[in-house]
């Protein structure tokens, strides 16, 4: 270890730490090629013989290249993963609560009350049954 200057060290860790970054954004085009629908069956061969034959050329051009289009559609993938999230949250959140719910509920009957459709009466007994 002492014949090994920290100035060694230094570029040794950045030389790795740029390989790992590398790998990474191969796994991201690999991906990003799969993911991409407007590219046909050929195209995707294309691509992901040159990303493999010639690595890093292949992941240079692909994000010169595609660049753009692989942040839409990141951007897309979020946007429906956080569709599919929300909708899941209204429909559990829905099922809890008899429906539309029992603020709803309750929110509904106020309004007839205030309105004279039902008597005071009729309001207490329904809001017995919905909170119970």
């Amino acid at each position: 270890m002492d014949d090994y200057p920290l100035l060694n060290l230094f570029w040794t860790m950045l030389w790795f730490f740029l390989w790992i970054m590398w790998l990474f954004l191969l796994f991201k085009v690999v991906t990003d090629i799969f993911r991409d629908h407007s590219l046909g069956g050929w195209g995707k061969a294309g691509w992901l013989i040159f990303c493999i034959v010639l690595p890093y050329l292949g992941v240079l051009v692909y994000v010169i290249a595609r660049g753009k289009g692989m942040g839409q559609r990141d951007v897309k993938q979020v946007e429906e993963s956080e569709a599919a999230f929300q909708d899941y949250i209204r429909k559990t959140a829905g099922s809890h609560g008899g429906g539309g719910g029992a603020a709803d509920e309750l929110t509904r009957l106020a309004d007839l009350k205030a309105k004279g459709a039902i008597t005071a009466e009729e309001f207490e007994k329904a809001k017995a049954k919905v909170l119970s």
